[in-house]
């Protein structure tokens, strides 16, 4: 007993299934997470090392170089990056996605410590961690109040950042704009001077008289005490009463040589919100957590921060990416749920019965929910890949009830009972069925080959698609005629005025059909010419589209970056941002400015400001608004601006950018030069705009050579002068404090006045071997120089990245070609490497393309199979550039571009358009098994299967209107994919009811010659009537008869 009559003798076994499916599915459609992206990892490995006082060149020889050689070796890494500064190195290593970071990792730092040897002995410990760069916040929290910076700084760190970590999914939140409390100690060197005083004496002074530790323990009497001198200044009075020296009899107080207050560390960092100064907060998820998730439980959290906040104090969210997440999967599920409704309203104007229409409408709940169940076993979550497959398979999943119900439906008509029509009609369409779905199946397993993040995305459109087509099927050879056999009814009793209607309709247009049928089969070759003809015309159309890997989107927010001129204050830079700031706050797109200065990974000269927009309906379209920014800002005297599309992000382990490059060579001037060159010239080519780097321009340096001789003859150590310097100039820290039970930092370094200008450090004094104070001057000689911040690196050479967004009104695919058209006249030994989203477009673009000749193929053997045949899956597919013909022209009239959304269409429409091939060719061999000719077979297959395929076609199509007419959250990306399926499949299915007739036709005579050529019968080849069970063959298929 196979399963179809299993379900029609025991109707409440097939009711439990159902019932049980769509429990399930309901259970994990509560459960399953939600994102906007199938979560990715990005595994990369960070290794940091300090070499104090080594050049950039230096550093990149000695430490970068070896470092380089011995993680190469690691299995599995990509790309290496690496930037040697003043004093240290970083270095980033991209590994393939496939690899365990962890093991990576241990494997890196066994690398290092074999190439330890190599290494300077006098640098630091190299540090190894596991990074990943899509772990950014997903929340900035802003935190402002008229109160001292002191008490806000502290309610942020000590109240909101500890409350916020305890939330479940929460991994960091760092604190930007925050000021540590310090006690700062102001020497005055006027009065070191006048007291005859080093900085050393304050320096040993402090670390001798202000200093707790531990002094043993105590065992006596079968108990143990611990012991502890407490040798720190309880209070600031105290400190400033520390003895320095004895001079002349007299004690010399710290308070007589210097200002002892209680303040903060130096301003090196400033939020503000709005204007407004403030503490902001950014809040990563933890890896693997549910973004929204994690917002919803952020938000609620905020919720009781701010009802116990001292009044006044204002804790909000500034900057939210979960938001547009939010949106666009609830616009997913709208539309979801609007394609289900239309596609009801298909199956009910083409059945014109409620009761036909429920019973093949009930094989969306059943897959859907069903899929739901098994993508939530499966890690998936509800993103925009998974619920674009869903919606997609609104259409799909009702074909094969479709077929049955028509077929069962065209039995009872016959006179055979429910139970007889149920079986026969269900066994007749079950191969039509399964090779139709197995097509489908087929175009997508090429998928699991494809590498990279879009292999990543594309696996679960895919698995999610796959798995409702397969429930689809089983229902509708279970379920499906087991209701059919309780509840249909006969002929077209109970059928409504429209169903009448639309009957009446349809045997008109089968007459008209069979009419147009019968010319095609007789002018076959007209036909397929006819075919050719748009077939050429799509070829030209699909050049003519623009290429992009993914299309921007309107997500309401925006990123802009900033930086002033090289060596510019804190002060400086702050009073730009300022202007900026205003400037954004005063548009009316605007909602919110969260603005951080001396941030984004830079010097105090740069900074971002974080910009929340109105909803698009309220508003300029954002790319406009980004026009405006870029207009505006990069004409402020002393400012650079790039704007930003956080949209872009999260397709590679890189910026973000659609254009990236680096310019590479062994000259570091002469490559300094060339990529200035490059970004010159792409900047003017009109193809890109916001061109940033990441080369940075040398900061003017002070250096202070030594005179060792007179140094030597004077007794003063290399050490001291060093040591008063830093002390003085840069600051020192020389212990602790306690207060309020926390530890902060007691730092020494001289009055702001006394080091504004480098002519002030010759002043500062030392202490000789006889006990003398000399000038540094004396010493010294000092000489003002730019010098080089940095040498960066890209896969062992070096190498000055460049980034950019496409300009409006050009492509992705245009600005790449550009910039490589330019590359070709750099000087010799600098040459142009692509990178980022710009490897992921090409490498994406080239998969995809791999990834649909590989489904026909294996789509072809999936047929060849099911129809024992090598010349009947040729027919099948020759719809198949055809509706990629309709795709085309639908892209290109919408103005649409050639993206990996779009792509997922085309891959999608090679496994639906086949359907309609497979119910005519199907049919066609069922009436060769009775002894027809090829032309008589298809003239009665074509107006037979009309209705399904017309049926089964529209309601793909209208599962697929709603997401293209691009509307609500994220549209931008579901629009391409929908278009692209509603184009190639209303032409495909007009075409393949006249050129898959012809080409059977024309294909089945020519293999006629060549069968009598040979001097065989054709009766005795593959494929042939005989081989299907004609009356003088084998025995009959069993689908074909029940």
């Amino acid at each position: 007993m196979n399963l179809t009559e299993a379900c029609i003798k025991k109707p409440v076994l097939a009711w439990m299934i159902m019932a049980a499916t769509i429990v399930f599915g309901l259970v994990a459609a509560q459960r399953i997470g939600i994102s906007q992206f199938p979560d990715v990892d990005f595994p990369t490995i960070n290794i940091s090392v300090t070499w104090e006082g080594a050049n950039p060149e230096a550093v990149e020889t000695d430490v970068i170089e070896p470092i380089e050689e011995a993680v190469t070796q690691v299995e599995g890494v990509t790309s290496i990056t690496s930037s040697a500064r003043q004093g240290g190195a970083n270095i980033t290593v991209e590994l393939d996605l496939s690899r365990n970071v962890d093991m990576a990792l241990q494997e890196v730092q066994t690398k290092i410590s074999q190439a330890q040897r190599q290494l300077p002995e006098d640098i630091d410990p190299p540090i190894v961690t596991k990074t990943n760069p899509e772990d950014q916040p997903i929340i900035q929290v802003g935190v402002s109040g008229p109160f001292s910076q002191q008490v806000v700084s502290d309610f942020a760190r000590y109240r909101v950042k500890e409350k916020l970590q305890t939330v479940p999914g929460v991994g960091e939140v760092s604190v930007g704009g925050s000021l540590d409390r310090n006690i700062r100690i102001w020497v005055d060197s006027a009065k070191l001077d006048a007291l005859g005083l080093t900085v050393t004496d304050l320096t040993s002074a402090l670390q001798r008289e202000h200093v707790e530790l531990p002094a043993g323990r105590i065992e006596a009497e079968g108990r143990e005490v611990n012991v502890r001198v407490l040798g720190e200044a309880l209070d600031l009075e105290t400190l400033r009463d520390i003895v320095v020296r004895e001079q002349g009899g007299q004690p010399v107080y710290l308070r007589d040589v210097a200002l002892v207050e209680d303040g903060f560390e130096d301003v090196r960092r400033m939020a503000r919100v709005n204007g407004t100064p403030a503490q902001g907060l950014g809040i990563r998820k933890q890896r693997g957590a549910n973004a929204v998730s994690v917002a919803q439980g952020v938000r609620e959290e905020l919720a009781r921060i701010q009802k116990d906040a001292p009044e006044g104090m204002d804790v909000a969210i500034r900057f939210d990416t979960t938001q547009f997440i939010e949106e666009s999967v609830h616009e997913i599920e709208f539309e979801l749920m609007l394609a289900c409704i239309l596609t009801a309203f298909v199956c009910w104007l083409f059945l014109g019965s409620l009761s036909s229409t429920m019973n093949v409408v009930l094989a969306i709940p059943m897959s859907l929910l069903g899929t739901v169940a098994v993508i939530y076993f499966l890690g998936f979550t509800l993103n925009t890949f998974t619920l674009l497959g869903l919606a997609l398979a609104v259409g799909i999943v009702v074909d094969d009830a479709i077929m049955v119900l028509e077929n069962i439906f065209r039995h009872s008509e016959e006179g055979k009972d429910r139970v007889r029509a149920a079986r026969e009609g269900t066994a007749e369409i079950t191969f039509a069925a399964l090779a139709a779905t197995a097509a489908v199946i087929a175009i997508f397993l090429p998928v699991v080959f494809m590498k990279g993040v879009i292999g990543k995305f594309f696996l679960q459109f895919g698995v999610t698609l796959c798995v409702a087509v397969m429930l689809s099927y089983v229902e509708a050879i279970t379920l499906a005629p087991a209701r059919c056999a309780q509840l249909l009814k006969t002929s077209r009793e109970g059928r409504s005025k429209i169903g009448v209607w639309v009957d009446k309709a349809f045997t008109k247009l089968e007459h008209a059909y069979g009419r147009a049928l019968g010319w095609a089969l007789v002018r076959p070759w007209r036909v397929l010419a006819g075919a050719l003809v748009i077939l050429a015309a799509s070829v030209f159309a699909f050049r003519a589209l623009p290429g992009e890997f993914v299309p921007s989107q309107d997500q309401s927010r925006l990123m802009v970056r900033m930086q002033t001129a090289v060596g510019s204050s804190i002060e400086e830079t702050n009073q730009l941002f300022q202007k900026a700031e205003a400037f954004a706050a005063s548009r009316p797109e605007v909602t919110s400015v969260f603005a951080l200065v001396g941030g984004g990974g830079g010097g105090v000269n740069s900074g971002f400001m974080m910009l929340t927009l109105k909803p698009p309906d309220q508003r300029m379209t954002q790319s406009e608004f980004q026009q405006v920014l870029r207009k505006e800002l990069n004409g402020y005297p002393g400012l650079r601006a790039v704007v930003q599309d956080l949209s872009q992000q999260g397709f590679s382990a890189q910026r973000g950018f659609p254009v990236e490059f680096s310019v590479r060579g062994s000259d570091w001037d002469e490559l300094v030069k060339a990529s200035q060159e490059m970004r010159d010239k792409v900047q003017a080519s009109g193809k890109v705009v916001d061109v940033d780097t990441d080369y940075q321009l040398g900061m003017p340096e002070l250096r202070i050579t030594p005179d060792r001789a007179r140094a030597a003859d004077l007794g003063v150590p290399m050490q001291t002068v060093a040591t008063t310097i830093n002390a003085l100039v840069g600051g020192v820290r020389v212990g602790k404090y306690s207060t309020g039970g926390r530890r902060i930092d007691v730092r020494l370094r001289l009055l702001a006045g006394q080091r504004s200008r480098p002519e002030d450090l010759a002043l500062l004094k030392v202490r000789t071997a006889s006990g003398a104070l000399v000038p540094l001057s004396a010493l010294v000689s000092q000489e003002e120089r730019p010098a080089l911040q940095a040498i960066t690196r890209r896969d062992r050479e070096r190498a000055i990245s460049i980034f950019a967004n496409v300009a409006p009104g050009s492509n992705q695919e245009e600005a790449l070609a550009t910039v490589e058209q330019l590359a070709k006249d750099l000087p010799g030994g600098v040459r142009v490497v692509p990178g980022g989203a710009s490897v992921a477009f090409r490498d994406s673009m080239g998969s995809l393309f791999f990834a649909l000749f590989l489904g026909i193929g294996v789509a072809y053997m999936v047929l060849g199979a099911q129809f024992n045949s090598f010349l009947h899956p040729v027919t099948v597919l020759t719809i198949l550039p055809l509706s990629v013909a309709g795709a085309a022209f639908a892209l290109l009239g919408t103005g649409s571009t050639l993206n990996i959304f779009s792509m997922i269409g085309l891959l999608l429409l090679m496994g639906i358009v086949k359907k309609n091939s497979i119910i005519l060719v199907d049919y066609a061999l069922q009436q060769r098994e009775l002894g027809l000719g090829a032309v008589e077979a298809m003239q009665r297959a074509g107006p037979v299967r009309l209705r399904p395929i017309l049926m089964t076609s529209t309601a793909t199509m209208m599962a697929a209107v709603p997401a293209a007419l691009a509307l609500g959250a994220g549209s931008e990306t579901r629009a391409p994919m929908s278009i692209a399926v509603l184009g190639g499949l209303s032409v495909s299915t007009v075409l393949s009811l006249v050129v898959v007739p012809a080409f059977y036709v024309v294909a089945d005579r020519m293999k006629t010659r060549l069968s009598n050529w040979r001097g065989k019968r054709p009766d005795d080849e593959e494929g042939s009537p005989t081989a299907h069970g004609s009356p003088g063959g084998d025995e009959p298929r069993p689908a074909a008869h029940g």
